[in-house]
């Protein structure tokens, strides 16, 4: 009996190149976005059926409000479609939705669907998108050391255990891989405190590009590493 490759438990994706993607086809900026919406609708159902059970993505970066307005704008747009639209598929198929972030501070009435999405689907167990949406990993550390020192955390109280339970949805193991599509080699401030160890793989082709198959080349990439944590 062939011995079973080591799967990663958690993935994190950062979904990058929508816009070069459409560029390169002589397309509207938009028109990436909404092809890489695309394949976030398929995506979770690909890494969840081959054992992943967490899928971490960078949906939208503390960052990127410095964009243009008009794309600021169909960007909360969509992901409120998504939120609003896909609930009920993502429910249905048993799969449990985490937001990290600043969700207070998304526009309009963004954060009520987000609270709805999380709430309704908090007993699933089939799966975790954990969907990082108006994050920023400097961002999510400010947050947990205001929260430190609201509660009145002394300095000989801190060490990391107690760092971690202060950080968006604290109860997430770390990835074991961060895959970043569209050729570009950084973490952009995505999970930095949980990145420590994981392993990074970078992809050449752009988020709109990527396909079911993807999926296996990350999991064959992420057997044949070595993982040491230091030792």
């Amino acid at each position: 009996m062939p011995e079973e490759k080591v799967k990663p438990n958690h993935v994190g994706l950062i979904m990058d190149g929508n816009r070069r993607w459409a560029r390169e086809r002589n397309l509207p900026t938009l028109d990436g976005h909404l092809a890489g919406y695309e394949k976030i609708r398929q995506a979770p159902e690909w890494f969840f059926s081959r054992g992943v059970k967490i899928l971490s993505v960078f949906a939208f970066s503390t960052e990127n409000w410095n964009r243009s307005q008009e794309e600021v704008n169909y960007l909360m747009k969509l992901l409120k479609k998504a939120i609003d639209e896909e609930i009920e598929e993502i429910n249905k198929k048993g799969y449990k939705i985490l937001i990290s972030g600043k969700i207070d501070e998304l526009p309009g009435d963004l954060p009520e669907s987000c609270q709805e999405a999380i709430n309704k689907t908090k007993n699933n167990s089939k799966g975790i998108l954990n969907i990082c949406l108006n994050y920023g990993g400097r961002a999510e550390l400010v947050d947990a050391i205001k929260k430190m020192v609201k509660n009145k955390i002394k300095a000989e109280q801190v060490h990391e255990g107690l760092i971690k339970k202060y950080l968006y949805n604290s109860e997430l193991p770390d990835p074991d891989i961060i895959v970043r599509t569209s050729g570009e080699q950084r973490l952009s401030g995505f999970e930095l405190w949980q990145s420590a160890y994981s392993e990074l793989f970078f992809m050449e082709k752009y988020w709109p590009e990527f396909e079911e198959s993807d999926v296996d080349l990350i999991l064959e990439e992420y057997a044949s590493r070595k993982r040491r944590f230091g030792n």
